[in-house]
């Protein structure tokens, strides 16, 4: 009983991990060659979207992606450790929403919508980038959270992707910043080479291979014998 429960928890983890991973994946390709089809152009970021006939597909991929992450429970408090996985987790999915449902500067015609009335009016592109830094430092701590429990030849996979998190996001805080405050020719550079896109889609790319690898890892866990399960760190398996 003991090792089908193990397994049933190991499995359960890896469709999150596998789904978390997907979305992560497909999100940047399905709005990029979107984008190519329908107006024959690219959006400056990924934020852009919004603004777009992609809208929908913007927002539930990252609700989705918020909902798997609040309800993933993570590993338990290790030794040294300041934040407990659930309580990263549930930060992260509610930055998702946030990204998804407080957009970026854009265009002067807006839909008016129940978030943008009242108090909320001309505040959500704050809120929109606010929810993006918490959202990929989030994505960053997880990096390196499987990193210390990764067996040694995953360890490097993790902690590459949790670098490339953290390079992209402070790429992406410094293009914004261009793009929103630069001069004119600077703010032309960032828009006609999509800088700010490149790296959302670098550093989000980096969060759904780390989430893939860590799936594999738990479908190789999942295929241990008990005995071999038992020899395996407390560390290695998901809370219960």
């Amino acid at each position: 009983m003991v090792e089908q429960k193990r397994d049933e928890m190991v499995l359960s983890f890896y469709r999150v991990r596998t789904a978390l991973g997907l979305l992560g994946i497909f999100l940047p390709v399905v709005l990029i060659v979107g984008g190519l089809i329908y107006d024959r152009s690219i959006e400056p970021s990924i934020s852009d979207f919004y603004h777009t006939v992609y809208r929908d597909i913007f927002v539930g991929t990252l609700c989705a992606i918020g909902v798997f992450l609040i309800s993933y429970r993570g590993y338990q408090l290790q030794d040294g450790e300041l934040f407990d996985d659930n309580w990263v987790a549930t930060v992260a999915g509610l930055s998702a929403f946030g990204v998804a449902l407080f957009p970026n500067e854009g265009p002067e015609e807006k839909l008016v919508i129940l978030r943008e009335a009242g108090v909320m009016l001309g505040t959500h592109p704050m809120l929109h980038y606010l929810s993006a830094l918490v959202f990929f430092s989030c994505l960053a701590h997880f990096c390196y959270k499987f990193a210390r429990t990764a067996k040694k030849r995953r360890r490097p996979i993790y902690l590459a992707c949790g670098w490339v998190i953290i390079v992209m996001l402070v790429a992406i805080a410094a293009a914004s910043a261009i793009k929103i405050y630069g001069s004119g020719a600077a703010q032309q550079l960032v828009v006609d080479t999509k800088a700010v896109l490149v790296f959302e889609a670098i550093g989000i790319w980096a969060f759904g291979v780390s989430w893939l690898v860590k799936g594999r890892a738990d479908i190789a866990l999942a295929n241990l014998t008990g005995s071999q399960a038992l020899a395996i760190d407390d560390a290695e398996l998901p809370k219960a």
